[in-house]
């Protein structure tokens, strides 16, 4: 397993003040806790000095609530083994006074307080907020995904959870305001020969699905998966599927097929809940 830096994963300059809910460790080398962005002793952008509630209070009666989130539009996220991959999130939220300030973060686990939990805050220190109506809010931010501080088992199911800062001063929370998921990066390769091939030939067609392997940082074999063997001939607009092949342990593809006619080679991959879907580009055979 690759050893890393024990991490508190927050937001950069804003201040974060005490919280019931205890820090989440996952795995054995990272900590998150549940940001707390707005404090008793911090206004509103409207009240201009004055507070009145603490953290996790409800809003005139339960009638504030945060209603909306969305991360990447609604695609899943997804990271490879190098390079943090960053994707934007919005939130909206209303109350009677209106919302002033907004902050939100992703986290995974089976609740908020799990000691198992891990989360990831939003990059920035203030939110971009805009305002719908004299009511209703909504703020987009940014949250990143680090390979460096990911494991296999983060891909999948995630939770938005979201604070937002009313007019009034009261703070609303809201730990699942909606679902998101995380994938891990595929590749996938192709090689059909011999070339050029005779009519009526065998044709051997090979390649490889990997995908990002979090805990070692490098891309192994996805193994076990029904891949798409398919053939578009040359002058033809799309690809055909001939026969579905499975990956092998290491996640080797294989298989063989009669030449019949010169065109391009492929392997496609449909994607599964925690791995995105690709297709490789097709190798032209020819066919003598």
């Amino acid at each position: 397993m690759r050893i890393r830096a024990t991490v508190a994963v927050v937001s950069g300059a804003l201040a974060l003040s005490a919280f019931a809910v205890p820090a989440a460790q996952a795995e054995d080398d990272r900590s998150w806790s549940a940001p707390q962005p707005f404090s008793a002793s911090q206004p509103s952008k409207a009240e201009s000095g004055k507070a009145k509630s603490s953290f996790g209070a409800t809003a005139k009666a339960g009638a504030a609530k945060i209603t909306h989130a969305v991360l990447n539009g609604g695609k899943p996220a997804v990271a490879g083994t190098k390079s943090p991959q960053t994707y934007s999130l919005s939130v909206t939220a209303s109350a009677p006074s209106g919302v002033s300030d907004m902050f939100a973060y992703v986290w995974r686990g089976s609740s908020i307080d799990d000691p198992n939990s891990y989360g990831i805050n939003q990059n920035e220190d203030v939110s971009k907020c805009t305002v719908v109506n004299a009511t209703t809010t909504t703020c987009k931010m940014t949250v990143t995904f680090d390979p460096a501080f990911l494991y296999n088992v983060d891909a999948g199911s995630w939770t938005i959870g979201a604070a937002a800062l009313t007019n009034d001063g009261d703070v609303i929370e809201n730990y699942s305001v909606a679902k998101t998921s995380l994938q891990r990066f595929s590749k996938l390769t192709v090689n059909a020969g011999p070339e050029p091939v005779k009519k009526g030939a065998t044709l051997t067609v090979t390649g490889k699905l990997t995908r990002a392997h979090w805990d070692t940082g490098t891309y192994k074999g996805y193994t076990n998966q029904p891949v798409k063997l398919q053939f578009k001939k040359k002058g033809a607009t799309s690809y055909t599927t001939v026969k579905t092949v499975t990956s092998s342990s290491t996640g080797a593809l294989k298989t063989t097929v009669k030449a019949s006619a010169d065109g391009n080679w492929r392997y496609s991959f449909a994607g599964t809940s925690t791995t995105p879907a690709v297709t490789v580009a097709g190798d032209f055979v020819d066919v003598k």
